[in-house]
């Protein structure tokens, strides 16, 4: 444990039933127990609900994003949100499938990890190598945070000024600079 408070944005997501229930009620099971690792506060965004990606993998996805204070070392928090996923039985088979539960630790402050080098060659990888392939450390923030509506929609609810460290826009900005068809298929639940 590291003794200063981080900032740690988080992303949500089910389209399988889980022990928790189905995928909106696993959700939201999963936000309470990331609100209860939060140090001080913790801001949520509302729910909501979008096609699986890659288009055809799967019935639509519930997502949402969390914002914490935390006191835990990036790894340390994965390592965290690693063991919420398995207590929803989530199996790890194949990138990009059906899933009881996906949490992605999307950024921690500015910090860019493991450095830039490896950063930009999961942002730049093919998306069929970016299927096969997966990261054997942690990589931050998110690669694909800027290509991904399901992830910015709810995380424009939680950290809209949030500045990407390499990229240097807000959340707002990369949200708004996705095709409006993209943006449109993230439908708020209510």
């Amino acid at each position: 444990m590291t003794n200063n408070l981080s900032l740690a944005l988080i992303a949500f997501g089910s389209n399988e039933n889980s022990i928790f229930g189905d995928p909106r009620e696993t959700v939201q099971k999963a936000m309470k127990f990331v609100a209860d690792m939060s140090v001080k506060h913790h801001y949520s965004s509302d729910l909501y609900r979008n096609p699986a990606f890659p288009k055809g993998a799967g019935p639509d996805f519930f997502n949402a994003a969390m914002v914490i204070n935390t006191n835990l070392s990036p790894d340390e928090l994965l390592v965290e949100l690693h063991k919420i996923e398995s207590e929803a039985h989530r199996v790890r088979d194949k990138r990009w499938g059906q899933r009881t539960l996906d949490l992605d630790l999307i950024a921690v402050d500015a910090l860019v990890l493991p450095d830039v080098l490896t950063y930009s060659y999961w942002r730049d990888l093919a998306l069929a190598d970016q299927q096969a392939q997966a990261p054997d450390r942690l990589v931050l923030p998110h690669p694909r945070l800027q290509d991904r509506s399901f992830v910015l929609v709810p995380l424009c609810d939680v950290a809209p000024n949030w500045v990407h460290p390499v990229f240097g826009k807000t959340v707002r900005e990369m949200r708004n600079a996705l095709p409006p068809e993209e943006l449109e298929s993230v439908v708020r639940v209510d």
